[in-house]
């Protein structure tokens, strides 16, 4: 597809600011009517966007201004928001059947047999799907599978890791923000140094992070007196999202499957953020050639409908009884069928999506390289998922502070352009945008970054 397909796929004056202030009048009244009727737990609920119409990467709020979105509804719209034949699966199926209760029904059956053919080495051709609405309830399936398949109950997971805010998903998950005052969690969880090697907290002079972090799992699986005698499953996100968008070298996988199967733990790999081609492969954990037990999937996977789920080996799959992890509204026939036309675009040869998420995602760190930017410590990632750390010194890493991220948020928001920040100091700055994204609009959304970086 020529880039003058993909621009067509979006609004036409992006980005375009219209309003005297920001939050335009409409906006503000909406944001205040939310404050009073919605609870503010959720993540973005203070940010002072109001979407009201949307389509491919670029959204309009209720007075009119455009925005060029960066962050694709953190990781979700892999085809762009409102994609024609997406819109077109969800007319065509809501003529024929939504909600199927946990009886099979086509789509879904479709859906099951197209994720095997696509799942990573390991799982693909002799899987088994288990579907759910979002990622944190993949989560929660994946870790009571783990204890029911290996008859263990302790769960290795990283430190810096987000995997839900549930149970068991928010016990593996290491935030302050989504921990504190929540308390206490599911027992038996372990957290392990993950590789980011920017600010690693032991010294590589003799061995890399990823080294060492995936020795150290084969330290507490495999050794005596670590505490670690029960282990049920390595979880470990093969790209981590929340904690600062930050891509180990293969060998870390490689490292963590050697230990697993020296200890009989199982392997799962989160990839609810990372999966569904953002990263230049369909999975993550295909950059290392490691084949998983058991994958978490969300966000691309459905785009503008909910849907997630657990794949796992199908010999794991036949020792959990039947009927016992209901889901009433998993994988309804209308999700099913939005997912099984993301996948198909996706596939696309025409389109090219995927290899064009890797190649553009090399593009967009030279760019931003490139603005020479003293508050620009490190540019990482695979494909079109991207973290800017930015900080105060490029040599003492002292992350940026949330005054000058503050002034940063609002400058790049008042001219037209949603980026959502991560991180253990909240200091990355994503870049994930929509794998169809039009390369005219996310050079002109990343000049405004580097615009809003220079007014610091």
């Amino acid at each position: 597809m020529s880039e003058i397909e993909l621009e067509a796929l979006n609004f036409p004056d992006a980005p375009k600011m219209v309003s005297a202030t920001f939050p335009g009048p409409k906006a503000a009244a909406a944001l205040a009517l939310s404050a009073r009727t919605e609870s503010m737990a959720r993540g973005g609920g203070r940010m002072p966007v109001v979407m009201d119409r949307a389509f491919g990467v670029t959204i309009k709020d209720p007075d009119g201004n455009t925005f060029i979105d960066l962050s694709a509804g953190v990781g979700v719209s892999s085809v762009g928001r409102c994609h024609p034949e997406v819109v077109q699966a969800i007319r065509d199926q809501s003529e024929t059947l939504m909600h199927a209760m946990e009886v099979n029904n086509t789509k879904r059956t479709d859906l099951a047999a197209k994720i095997s053919e696509i799942a990573p080495d390991g799982l693909k051709g002799d899987c088994i799907t288990f579907f759910t609405q979002g990622g944190s309830d993949a989560l929660e399936a994946a870790v009571k599978f783990a204890k029911r398949v290996t008859g263990r109950h302790q769960i290795i997971a990283f430190h810096g890791g987000y995997h839900g805010i549930w149970n068991a998903s928010n016990a593996l998950t290491t935030g302050t923000a989504y921990r504190k005052g929540y308390g206490p969690f599911m027992g038996g969880v372990i957290h392990a140094p993950y590789p980011y090697a920017y600010r690693f907290p032991f010294d590589t002079t003799h061995k890399s992070a990823e080294q060492i972090s995936g020795e150290y799992i084969d330290y507490l699986l495999n050794t005596p007196y670590t505490g670690a005698d029960d282990v049920a499953a390595v979880i470990v996100e093969p790209v981590q999202g929340e904690g600062g968008y930050v891509p180990p070298s293969p060998e870390f996988l490689q490292l963590v499957r050697k230990a697993c199967d020296r200890s009989g733990a199982l392997l799962i790999v989160d990839e609810v953020q990372s999966g569904v081609g953002r990263t230049g492969k369909m999975w993550a954990v295909e950059h290392s050639g490691v084949k998983p037990d058991m994958l978490t999937f969300g966000k691309g996977m459905g785009g503008d409908v909910p849907m997630a789920g657990l794949i796992m080996r199908s010999d794991l799959a036949a020792k959990i009884p039947d009927g016992s992890a209901p889901n009433t509204f998993a994988a309804n026939a209308m999700s099913a069928a939005v997912s099984l036309t993301n996948i198909r675009l996706l596939q696309d040869p025409k389109l090219d999506l995927i290899n064009r998420a890797h190649t553009l995602g090399l593009e967009v760190q030279e760019r931003i390289r490139s603005f020479n930017s003293p508050y620009v410590g490190e540019v990482r990632g695979r494909g079109l998922m991207i973290g800017i750390e930015l900080v105060e010194d490029k040599v003492t890493k002292v992350p940026l502070t949330g005054e000058k991220l503050g002034k940063l948020m609002d400058y790049v928001l008042s001219h037209g352009v949603l980026m959502v920040p991560c991180g253990r100091y909240t200091n990355v700055m994503r870049v994930m945008p929509s794998l169809t994204i039009p390369r005219s609009l996310l050079f002109k959304a990343l000049d405004v970054f580097g615009e809003g970086l220079a007014a610091l």
